[in-house]
C-alpha cells in the first residue's frame, strides 16, 4: 500500500485566491503568496515521499488540462465540480482507490514538517480501517487522511470554514476507522496569520528552501498589511 498526498489549490490566472487577504495586501500580493504557499507545502510533500510511499498529487480546482504545466513536480488530480465536502469526496475517492491511503491537504500552513506527513502516512499503512487528522487552530482541519472508501454524504454534511468544522468533520466520519489527531497549526487565512505562521517557520530545524524563502516573503507581505491598515 502507498499513500497518496494531494495538495489542494486554485490557479490564480483562472480562480480566485486568498480573498480574505486582498483588503490587508492585495491581491496580487495575495497570489504570489498562494503560489510560495504552495511551493513550500510541495516540497515538504517531495521531502517526505523519498521512499516512494508517499505519492505528492497537486489537486487543482480547474481541469488539469488547463493548468498542468501551472503546477509542476507532483502528479496531478481534478478536484471535480461543486462545494469543498464534494471536492474532497471525489479527490479522496480516486486517490484512494488508486493507492490504498489517501491523505488531503491545503496550501495554507506552509509550516508543516515531512515527520508530521510521514507519520500519517505510516498510522494509514494498516489493515484496520483507519483515519487522520490534524486540527486548525481556526476549528478547522489542515489535513486529513484515510485508509477506507467513505460515504459521500460523510463529506457534504460538514459545515466547512466554521469555528466547528474539525468537530463536525470527525462526528460525520464517526464509525468509519480509528483516528490519530496529529499537531495543531495555524492556516494563513488573514492578515493577523502572516507573522504568527513567519515564526513558526523560523523555528524549523530543518526547513526546505521553500519554506526559509517565505520567511521574508511573509515579513514584507505583514509590514505592507500594517501600513495599509
Amino acid at each position: 500500500m502507498s499513500c497518496a498526498v494531494a495538495i489542494f489549490v486554485k490557479t490564480p490566472s483562472h480562480s480566485p485566491v486568498k480573498s480574505r487577504l486582498w483588503p490587508a495586501i492585495g491581491r496580487a500580493h495575495a497570489e504570489r503568496l498562494h503560489r510560495a504557499c504552495a511551493a513550500a507545502v510541495a516540497s515538504v510533500v517531495v521531502r517526505a515521499s523519498g521512499d516512494e510511499a508517499i505519492v505528492g498529487y497537486w489537486a487543482t480546482a480547474e481541469a488539469v488540462a488547463q493548468v498542468a504545466a501551472d503546477w509542476p513536480g507532483l502528479a496531478h488530480v481534478d478536484q471535480g465540480e461543486g462545494g469543498l465536502g464534494l471536492r474532497m469526496a471525489t479527490v479522496y475517492r480516486t486517490l484512494q482507490a488508486r493507492h490504498g491511503a489517501a491523505i488531503l491537504i491545503g496550501a495554507d500552513a506552509p509550516q508543516i514538517e515531512s515527520m508530521l506527513l510521514g507519520r500519517a502516512a505510516d498510522w494509514l499503512r494498516s489493515s484496520e480501517a483507519r483515519l487522520v487528522i490534524g486540527p486548525a487552530e481556526d476549528g478547522g482541519f489542515w489535513v486529513f487522511g484515510g485508509n477506507r472508501r467513505l460515504p459521500e454524504s460523510a463529506w457534504t454534511s460538514v459545515d466547512y470554514s466554521t469555528p466547528s468544522t474539525a468537530r463536525g468533520f470527525v462526528a460525520a466520519m464517526h464509525g468509519h476507522g480509528d483516528w490519530r489527531t496529529l499537531d495543531t497549526l495555524r492556516d494563513i487565512d488573514t492578515a493577523a496569520d502572516l507573522i504568527p505562521v513567519r515564526r513558526r517557520l523560523a523555528t524549523l530545524a530543518e526547513p526546505t528552501a521553500e519554506q526559509a524563502a517565505l520567511i521574508p516573503l511573509l515579513g514584507e507581505l505583514a509590514a505592507g498589511a500594517e501600513i495599509c491598515a
